[in-house]
């Protein structure tokens, strides 16, 4: 990689260790507004989201730091709509999961260019993550016996 796409990709990773700290902010509050009978499994399932989302962070980190950056102090954008609804919660995660994939997307577009098998497999590795995640959250938004994707 030249130095050029040695900054990009630094600059990238830093933005997807911001969206996944705020992943982490999100999903911790998240969990401790679930009531209701079926709070114990969800706030499992919101609270282990939140442990992935950190280690997710900690490991751009460490790309960042591979790349000779400085590993961001930033956290990305914590947009809330105030209702804790499971469903509202579930929606705003899918969005949340949604941006969080369109910037690996964008660091597997500068591997490619920049030749780096390191951070392409990266990337590749955690859209394939990101991915099962979305569909996770989409089924769990579905009406039991949709077979349909979730659409709004």
């Amino acid at each position: 990689m030249t130095e050029s796409e040695k900054k990009t990709a630094i600059g990238i990773l830093n933005r997807i260790m911001e969206a996944e700290l705020a992943g982490v902010v999100r999903y911790t509050h998240y969990s401790l507004m679930v009531y209701g009978y079926n709070r114990i499994p969800i706030v499992s399932w919101l609270e282990g989201n939140a442990s992935e989302g950190l280690a997710h962070a900690r490991k751009a980190g460490e790309l960042v730091t591979l790349l000779g950056g400085h590993p961001s102090l930033q956290i990305g954008p914590l947009l809330e709509t105030a209702r804790h609804d499971i469903g509202d919660i579930l929606r705003e995660s899918l969005e949340h999961e949604k941006l969080a994939l369109a910037i690996y997307y964008e660091l597997l577009a500068a591997a490619e260019q920049g030749k780096s098998v390191l951070l392409e497999e990266y990337a590749r590795e955690m859209i394939m993550l990101e991915e099962l995640h979305l569909d996770e959250v989409n089924k769990m938004l579905r009406k039991p016996g949709d077979v349909e994707a979730f659409r709004e």
